[in-house]
């Protein structure tokens, strides 16, 4: 990827312009790299108080009225509501059911199940099924 600097007493604020003829993987991590600290996720373990990234996030579901994050081997809290974390969790994440979101990036298997419901393996083990309201939009991902 080619870079250019210009410099001007104008500009105030940083502003970043990818051309591209195509969204590459390459452009996808510039972008995520540019868009800032709007997708830090900030979750809390018990007193603690732990900040993410978007990566290290495997899956969020709503349980009992709170927002529960797993990591690959955690488990916290977030005062955000799903929509606001699908917001900032940006296009690698996507949802599933009216209370779950997935990072599409850590699935490890999707099977058939009952009634033609599909069933998510994440790579932690987690699994969570896709709801019939998502299941469009879940197959075009996959290409179905």
């Amino acid at each position: 990827m080619k870079a250019k600097l210009e410099l001007s007493p104008e500009y105030q604020t940083p502003y970043a312009v990818i051309y591209a003829n195509a969204v590459t993987e390459e452009v996808k991590q510039a972008m995520d790299f540019f868009s800032g600290p709007d997708n830090v996720i900030i979750a809390q373990k018990g007193e603690k108080m732990q900040v993410l990234s978007p990566g290290e996030i495997y899956m969020v579901r709503v349980e009992e009225g709170e927002s529960i994050i797993y990591t690959a081997k955690d488990r916290l809290y977030s005062r955000r509501r799903l929509y606001e974390l699908l917001g900032q969790l940006g296009g690698g994440f996507m949802q599933t059911s009216k209370s779950c979101l997935v990072n599409l990036k850590v699935l490890d298997s999707v099977e058939s199940s009952f009634g033609g419901a599909l069933m998510l393996k994440l790579k932690n083990g987690l699994t969570d099924y896709v709801s019939r309201t998502y299941l469009p939009a879940f197959k075009q991902y996959l290409g179905l």
